[in-house]
């Protein structure tokens, strides 16, 4: 995989177009000068998230004694689940109800960006190719800054786009996380028959 497509990868993952009804909904109440603030520190305690399991995911995996293929076919089964409800939401919001007041760390940063698809992901890149890790860095930080400039712009972009197009761009984000998801979900059992001796 190169620098590029994992950040693309992870950017469908990130899903900034589907998350911005969300952001929106929440952050609304909030005055102007706040809304940016919050929005920065739910940006960057995401970011600090992924950081954290790309850098930290190969230490995790020996504490509890998980095989990278078990990685691979955990995360694309995520993946997978996530791409089916971008494609066919739902009533219920993907990440269950919102807490009242001012959001902090849930549901915005965890797991609205930061969520178990995108730990799983940047954990299995790293485990991948322990070698590439600044890759998967810039990879990482391609795709959060792009997901940022989506979300900063959010009230502007649903003004512009609308509801229907941004409807239609997440849900063919879905099936794009889907097609990735599959090829994790083979990969993790390629692996794993080769190490069997099959």
């Amino acid at each position: 995989m190169t620098t590029i497509s994992a950040a693309i990868m992870l950017f469908l993952i990130l899903d900034p177009l589907g998350n911005i009804p969300i952001f929106l909904s929440l952050l609304q109440p909030l005055p102007a000068r706040r809304r940016q603030w919050v929005l920065a520190r739910e940006l960057l305690i995401a970011l600090g998230v992924l950081l954290l399991f790309l850098y930290g995911g190969r230490a995790l995996l020996d504490l509890m004694h998980l095989r990278q293929e078990a990685v691979s076919i955990g995360g694309g089964i995520v993946l997978f689940l996530i791409g089916i409800k971008m494609i066919f939401p739902g009533s219920e919001p993907m990440f269950g109800d919102n807490p009242d007041g001012e959001p902090f760390i849930v549901p915005l940063a965890i797991p609205c960006v930061a969520g178990p698809s995108g730990m799983a992901a940047v954990m299995l890149m790293a485990n991948s190719d322990p070698a590439r890790t600044a890759d998967w860095t810039l990879a990482l930080l391609l795709a959060w800054l792009g997901a940022a400039i989506i979300l900063f712009s959010a009230t502007l972009l649903y003004r512009w786009l609308g509801p229907r197009v941004l409807i239609a761009v997440e849900r063919l984000m879905g099936m794009l996380l889907v097609a990735l998801s599959v090829q994790m979900l083979l990969d993790g059992v390629v692996v794993y028959l080769k190490s069997a001796g099959v």
